[in-house]
């Protein structure tokens, strides 16, 4: 399959059990026009290391960002969406390190981004497709999606998931110094702001597959940030627009 140069970026906080074979799968399906960017935020089991190591032994396809601490989800794409506009990529992924996000789907990313600027791996767009999940969590996932929906009136099945490929030219319309969410709320945000914008956005169903090797970095204070933050966000969008006009 030919493709457009694309970048995937995966951030990393103690995932030594899982990137050199997510690593290993990723180039065994697609080797030709690909790169992949680590975002490790200071990694206390050697994740760090580990991708030196691959990066080391690599064809200059492999690429790392160690940041001192562990900064976040939202300020970890941040940091490699603006690497990559410095470069010459026409797409560009996000990615979960865990496996959670399974490599043969980025085919469908690829035939489904053709027509589109936005493609989002949905876990809801054909029922519920989550993987070794409890009941809590499904309901707190679905929550999550209601309430989005409820507050930016996008009709999109999951818009907290992060497995998401973006052209270029969404990236460079959206200002990313001003994006205020981190947690997981940064998936939402960075969506709206595209639909705002008017680019077009398509799902791809994807099976969600909870991670078998480390420690789920979903939290309590996550959860609470995005109900705070999406009312904010598209209050301050309202605002902006009000101010342009």
């Amino acid at each position: 399959m030919k493709i457009e140069k694309t970048l995937i970026i995966i951030p990393t906080y103690n995932e030594s059990e899982n990137v050199e074979g997510l690593v290993q799968e990723i180039f065994g399906l697609y080797s030709q026009d690909l790169e992949i960017l680590f975002i490790d935020d200071n990694s206390t089991d050697g994740t760090g290391e580990i991708i030196d190591k691959i990066v080391s032994e690599g064809n200059g396809k492999i690429n790392v960002i160690h940041r001192e601490k562990k900064l976040g989800l939202g300020t970890a794409y941040i940091t490699g969406f603006k690497w990559a506009l410095t470069k010459d990529y026409k797409l560009i992924f996000e990615m979960d390190a865990d496996f959670s996000h399974r490599p043969e789907y980025l085919a469908d990313f690829f035939e489904e981004i053709k027509d589109a600027d936005l493609v989002l791996g949905s876990r809801y767009v054909h029922g519920i497709n989550v993987v070794n999940w409890s009941l809590m969590r499904i309901l707190i996932s679905l929550s999550g999606t209601f309430y989005a929906k409820f507050w930016t009136r996008m009709r999109l099945s999951d818009l907290t998931g992060g497995f998401k490929c973006f052209r270029r030219k969404v990236l460079e319309t959206i200002d990313l110094d001003n994006i205020k969410s981190n947690g997981y709320s940064f998936q939402i945000e960075m969506t709206y702001k595209a639909w705002k914008r008017g680019f077009k956005i398509k799902e791809t169903p994807i099976i969600f597959y909870d991670r078998v090797d480390g420690v789920s970095k979903m939290n309590k204070r996550i959860a609470l940030e995005a109900l705070v933050k999406i009312p904010l966000m598209v209050i301050g969008e309202w605002l902006h627009e009000t101010r342009r006009s």
